[in-house]
C-alpha cells in the first residue's frame, strides 16, 4: 500500500544508499508498481520528477537516486487503489500553494471518504485520489495560523488535522513547505537519526532502508525535522519540544 521516504539535512548529501534500495521498492521488492515520484529542493523551491510506470524499472529514478544531493526529499512508490489506475495525475507528490510556499505532500494508506468533505476553495485536486484531497484539507487547516517565525500554532493544526483524518482509514504522510519536514506515522513508518562530519541528518522510510538504528513511529505520532534536527514531536501522549528554536506551548 504505497511506501514514503523522506530526508532532511542540515547540508545537501547524497541520498543514494537509501534511495537504492527504495527505489526497488516500486514493484521488485515490493508491491508498488504504479507509479513513482520525488521531490527535492534547491534555491527554496520543490522540484517534482514522477512518473507512473513501475519505480526499479525506471532508468530515470534510477540516474536520479545515484546522483540526486539535496538537504530536503520527499519521495514516495505507487500501489494505485483509490483510484486503482496509473497516471501521472495521481502519482505522489503532489504540490500546492499556501500561505506564500509551495508545500509537498506522499502519503501511503487509504482514506476514500475524505473527498466527500467540505472543499477546499483555494486547493484544487488536479488528479482523482484520497491523497490529494487530504493534502488540500490539511492546508485549508493550517493557513490561518501558519508563520514562518513560530511554528507552534500551526503544527498544533497540522497534528489535530492528522488525527482527525487517520479515524477515516489509514493516514501516514510526508509534508514540507520547503523549510521543515513533517513526518506523520499513524501506524507503519520508521526513523533513522545521525550525524557524520557533514553535519545532521533525519531520515524518515516506511520500512527501514539500508543499514542502520531505524526505530518505529509510535502510532499516531507526529514529527517534525529542520536541517536534520528533531524540532518537536506529537504523539497521544502530548506535546514535546526538541529544540529551543519552537516556541513554547504557552508563548504568546
Amino acid at each position: 500500500m504505497c511506501e514514503l521516504f523522506g530526508a532532511s539535512s542540515s547540508t545537501p548529501r547524497s541520498l543514494s544508499r537509501w534511495l537504492r534500495p527504495f527505489r526497488l521498492r516500486g514493484g521488485e521488492s515490493a508491491d508498488n508498481p504504479d507509479g513513482w515520484g520525488i521531490a527535492f529542493w534547491s534555491g527554496g523551491h520543490p522540484n517534482i520528477e514522477k512518473s507512473p510506470e513501475p519505480g526499479w524499472s525506471s532508468t530515470h529514478f534510477l540516474q536520479l537516486s545515484e546522483n540526486l544531493a539535496s538537504d530536503l526529499v520527499i519521495a514516495h512508490v505507487r500501489k494505485a487503489r483509490h483510484p486503482p489506475v496509473p497516471s501521472v495525475e495521481n502519482t505522489h507528490p503532489f504540490v500546492h500553494p499556501c500561505c506564500g510556499r509551495e508545500w509537498v505532500f506522499a502519503h501511503n494508506g487509504l482514506v476514500s471518504d475524505v473527498a466527500e468533505s467540505a472543499p477546499n476553495p483555494s486547493c484544487h485536486p488536479v488528479g482523482e485520489t484520497d491523497s490529494e484531497h487530504a493534502f488540500c484539507q490539511i492546508l485549508a487547516g493550517i493557513a490561518g495560523t501558519y508563520a514562518t517565525d513560530d511554528h507552534q500554532p500551526w503544527l498544533n493544526a497540522l497534528n489535530r488535522l492528522a488525527d482527525a483524518i487517520a479515524t477515516r482509514g489509514k493516514f501516514n504522510f510526508l509534508l514540507s513547505d520547503g523549510r521543515i519536514l513533517m513526518a506523520y506515522g499513524h501506524d507503519r513508518l520508521h526513523y533513522l537519526e545521525s550525524s557524520d562530519g557533514r553535519g545532521s541528518f533525519a531520515l524518515v522510510a516506511t520500512e527501514p532502508l539500508a543499514d542502520g538504528p531505524w526505530q518505529p513511529f509510535a502510532d499516531q505520532e507526529l514529527r517534525v525535522y529542520k536541517d536534520g534536527v528533531l524540532l518537536a514531536r506529537y504523539s497521544p501522549q502530548g506535546f514535546a519540544q526538541a529544540s529551543s528554536e519552537l516556541p513554547d506551548k504557552g508563548a504568546a
